[in-house]
């Protein structure tokens, strides 16, 4: 499935890079854009006012991160509505069997075990995401998110107030092509109607964003919110503020 969240307009339209600048701006969501608060005690809330189940923080980390790194490894399986609730169904499964085992936790419907685990995954912006792509369209660039996740990643930026200030939102799932992979940033590129030699992207990870930006082309930079230095040869930057100058 080939499709693409376009929220500002005809991103496929022709334009003319500006002077100075870069065509346009891609980011990476989760650690770039997005912060996931932290889910292992949201979960232990979550269980016990539910289903009166009581773990540890310890078991509920444990938990949670088996259902991620299944998550990891499925997400671009979450394609449309059907498939995005069947994955999610089945990582709630993977989450029940690595906790405790206990008579409460087996009498839970997999549906409500699903919603407890979404209700744990609360993702907030960061606080200089909005000035960076208000700052980035100021200067005349297309502003377009380029993650691996699952089709529900639009829903997402909407709820955290990032999607309007966005003209594209490409997943994986959508493309079916996951970062490293050069087909998304082709695809996003070609939304951007902007060649790869005039885009920026910027993530994260050095494997999947700064890897797949170069060999698809584009200009990388690292961004390490930890203010740790990057790889040598790799532009890095702590903030989103810091892109002013490109």
């Amino acid at each position: 499935m080939r499709a693409t969240a376009d929220l500002a307009g005809d991103a496929s339209a022709p334009r003319r890079d500006p002077p100075g600048a870069a065509g346009a701006l891609l980011l990476d969501a989760l650690g770039t854009l997005v912060a996931l608060d932290p889910p292992a005690p949201a979960l232990r809330r979550e269980l016990a006012r539910r289903f009166a189940v009581q773990v540890t923080e310890a078991q509920s980390q444990h938990a949670l991160g088996q259902e991620i790194a299944y998550y990891r490894q499925h997400l671009d399986e979450g394609c449309d509505r059907a498939s995005l609730a069947a994955l999610r169904g089945r990582c709630a499964e993977v989450l029940r069997a690595a906790l405790p085992r206990s008579r409460r936790l087996a009498r839970v419907a997999n549906e409500a075990l699903t919603e407890a685990l979404l209700a744990s995954l609360r993702f907030t912006a960061f606080a200089d995401a909005p000035p960076a792509i208000a700052a980035a369209r100021a200067r005349g660039q297309r502003v377009l998110v380029v993650s691996n996740w699952d089709v529900s990643l639009l829903e997402v930026l909407a709820r955290i107030g990032l999607a309007p200030l966005l003209d594209a939102v490409v997943t994986s799932a959508q493309v079916g092509a996951r970062k490293p992979a050069g087909a998304i940033f082709e695809h996003a590129l070609a939304l951007a109607g902007v060649a790869a030699q005039h885009a920026i992207h910027v993530g994260d990870s050095v494997d999947e964003d700064v890897a797949g930006a170069r060999a698809a082309g584009l200009t990388p930079i690292l961004i390490r919110r930890d203010g740790l230095p990057g790889p040598p040869g790799v532009r890095t930057i702590a903030r989103l503020d810091e892109l002013v100058a490109c």
